[in-house]
């Protein structure tokens, strides 16, 4: 038995999953509980992704030799004793027919079957590279869907009000995050109990352990396969249009300045929020003296809040009480409620921040790929900064000329080119992949092709890159929404935790019914096909039919997906961004006169942040001169006494030192003068040189800056003299 395809799939799974945790997340900073859900999340829909294409082989060998059997009889009864009885796990019996199947061979035992008979169906069919033991897999995807229903529909939501909320003890938190919860646990256990009380009435339908199961497996994938449309009816028609979009530079710079204008409001909404929301946190800190019962509330809020505010707010050490004007002292529950605010705020703060930097990066580099294109010596040079890529190590500016300003816009449309057609080929077959005879699904004809010639590997890989792509349109569409811009991912490090449980209940509530859409595309649901003989997966064993509900099973689930065609149609012609460009909301529409006002306002944030990054990075490089500077001077001066002194010692008397025809009087009387130690001096003022900010968005001040760091036309630091000032008596 070999099971080398399976195991090497979970490895990498499990690397691939820490990885992008890793890039996108801080565990350093994380909870843990946080990381290990957040993990689990990610992981195990990842392996359903990577693992589906080889049940999908293994179900076409299975059914390879199903068929051949047919044609063979193997026996004309049934065997009576017990080892076949405990076979019927990993066996496919069809009583009807007298028929035993016997995918592997190595689980006979002791059966009235003659094993030369056996061996007649399995020889003519090729067994796949990645084959798995049949009694295997169900294992599997038992423990892989249940964890992550689990995950999802339980422990996710909890935690995640929990990371959110105000109380400052754990009964409290998880008392919180209950009844955060109630509502959404109560819209969903409404829906179930409907579809219980439906079932109930039903006289041909009996209610067991099984059938309960199953109904809960119904609402949660039904659930899923509705958002589902939505989201891939969006993003089928996005995902080309933004790789196209991405390669006119001028569409995706002019894109990227309307989207920092947007930006910037949100960040002063953030940062004025923070500010109100911290004079109140300064205000309970005064109040509450380091004696009191509720400090350790008040410092369990500030070590939420951002560092530099922490620094501003000093510790409450003293006991004086100003009867004159007396102040209300807080509670536990305004405390509660303060708590809450501020981590909402420092969420809304970090958020906004990261998204900033973000967008100013890539209108930066957006900005010298256009000023690089006319450039002849074919040498990408960067306005700041340097190249930190994944390829930093072979870097190469005329590498990077060459890709960015050539390679890249035509590798976009060339992608875009096979997107669209991948994406009219999903649109094409979930309309008709209901139609079994003639097969109309492009998917199922790729595999049942491939499944002629026993190309497992073929099957593996068309079933892969469907179900990628699948999952790419649907995610993209999730984190592209305006209405869920408070979720994002961004790397490195940069994602709350909020955003990491966020994409992670995504991940499990979606990946399922994608899945089981992708069976019905390529037609291994027998309930959708109405195939008796057909062979059906094991993740189609677990995931069951969802016939405990008539409606679902005859109607919806094989005619919603036709809707697609329609939300299709409205993205293409984008009726949505139309209806909430009428309604105020600001969309990007290149030939609006409130667009291009979006677009200059963003224009000009891009070019002062980019001159208070360059005073921040003339500031540093100043400091450090200076600090060089003072260290060599300070290193020199102690030479030139150490010498002094032991000429001094060496002399027996007074001697006379003959003048240089260079010599004057004001040069012997500064050789004369007593050495002054400037650097003693000027210690603590440079102290606090390092200390000042000059992080102002003031641009007046910006030539004031250049003049005193003595900047060259080109940006950059003119040398300066080290020695002391020339001809300073000049005027004597």
């Amino acid at each position: 038995m070999s099971v080398v395809a399976l195991v090497v799939d979970v490895l990498f799974v499990f690397c691939l999953a820490a990885f992008l945790l890793h890039r996108y997340g801080d565990w350093r900073n994380q909870h843990i509980a946080v990381t290990i859900a957040a993990f689990i999340s990610w992981y195990f829909p990842f392996m359903i992704i990577f693992v589906l294409p080889l049940d999908v082989s293994n179900t076409y060998y299975r059914q390879c030799v199903h068929n051949q059997a047919a044609i063979h009889p193997l026996s004309t009864e049934l065997p009576s004793n017990t080892s076949f009885i405990s076979l019927l796990n990993t066996t496919y019996v069809r009583q009807e027919r007298y028929l035993l199947v016997v995918p592997d061979l190595d689980v006979v035992d002791n059966t009235s079957a003659d094993p030369s008979k056996l061996t007649e169906a399995t020889d003519i069919c090729k067994k796949p590279w990645s084959y798995v033991p049949p009694h295997l897999m169900p294992t599997f995807w038992h423990v892989v869907y249940w964890t992550s229903q689990v995950l999802t529909w339980l422990i996710l939501p909890i935690m995640q009000s929990y990371a959110n909320a105000g109380d400052f003890t754990v009964g409290g938190k998880i008392k919180s995050s209950l009844v955060e919860n109630a509502i959404y646990y109560g819209t969903y256990l409404l829906i179930f109990g409907i579809c219980l009380i439906y079932v109930a009435i039903k006289p041909n339908i009996h209610i067991d352990g099984s059938q309960l199961k199953m109904l809960a497996v119904t609402a949660s994938n039904t659930w899923g396969l509705f958002l589902l449309v939505l989201l891939l009816g969006y993003g089928l028609v996005d995902v080309p249009r933004t790789l196209w979009n991405n390669s006119k530079r001028g569409y995706l710079l002019h894109a990227t300045y309307f989207k920092i204008a947007r930006l910037s409001v949100e960040k002063t909404e953030a940062e004025e929020t923070l500010e109100d929301v911290m004079e109140d946190v300064k205000k309970a800190a005064d109040t509450i003296k380091y004696n009191h019962p509720l400090r350790h509330c008040v410092d369990t809020i500030l070590l939420r809040c951002p560092p530099s505010v922490q620094a501003s707010i000093q510790r409450n050490r003293d006991d004086y009480e100003d009867y004159n004007n007396p102040t209300e002292t807080p509670t536990e529950k305004s405390l509660i409620r303060l708590h809450k605010r501020v981590i909402k705020a420092s969420q809304m703060y970090r958020r906004t921040q990261c998204q900033w930097h973000l967008a100013i990066d890539k209108a930066c580099e957006l900005e010298d790929i256009t000023q690089n294109e006319v450039n002849p010596q074919h040498i990408f040079v960067k306005s700041s900064g340097k190249y930190d890529g994944m390829f930093s190590l072979c870097y190469n500016p005329s590498l990077e000329w060459y890709w960015k300003c050539w390679m890249r816009p035509w590798v976009l449309r060339i992608l875009t080119v096979l997107v669209a057609t991948f994406a009219v080929m999903v649109v094409w077959s979930e309309c008709l992949f209901f139609v079994k005879s003639p097969t109309l699904s492009l998917f199922a004809l790729f595999i049942q092709l491939a499944s002629r010639n026993f190309d497992y590997l073929v099957i593996e890989f068309v079933c892969f890159i469907t179900i990628a792509f699948l999952s790419w349109c649907a995610y993209y569409t999730i984190f592209k929404i305006r209405i869920l811009n408070y979720y994002y991912l961004a790397a490195p490090h940069q994602t709350t935790e909020n955003s990491l449980i966020f994409c992670g209940m995504l991940l499990c509530r979606l990946t399922p019914p994608l899945c089981l859409n992708f069976l019905g595309l390529i037609h291994l649901d027998s309930h959708l096909t109405k195939d008796e003989d057909l062979v059906e997966t094991s993740y189609t064993a677990i995931m069951g039919h969802m016939d405990v509900i008539p409606f679902i099973s005859e109607g919806f689930n094989i005619y919603f997906p036709i809707l697609i065609v329609l939300l299709c149609i409205a993205t293409y012609f984008r009726l949505g961004t139309q209806v909430l460009h009428c309604l105020g909301f600001q969309q990007f529409i290149g030939d609006d006169d409130m667009t291009q006002e979006l677009i200059n306002e963003g224009s000009e944030l891009v070019r002062r942040e980019k001159r208070r990054r360059l005073r921040e990075i003339d500031g540093e490089n100043r400091r450090k001169m200076w600090s060089e500077r003072f260290s060599t001077e300070r290193s020199g001066i102690s030479r030139d006494d150490e010498s002094v002194a032991s000429s001094r010692r060496r002399s027996a008397g007074p001697s006379t030192i003959a003048k240089s025809p260079s010599d004057n009087d004001e040069t012997e009387l500064l050789k004369n003068a007593e050495p002054v130690d400037y650097t003693g001096q000027n210690v603590d003022s440079f102290s606090d040189l390092n200390t000042r900010n000059y992080n102002t968005n003031d641009d007046s001040t910006s030539g004031r800056y250049q003049t005193q760091t003595g900047l060259s036309k080109t940006g950059r630091f003119a040398a300066k003299p080290s020695g002391p000032p020339r001809d300073i008596f000049d005027d004597v």
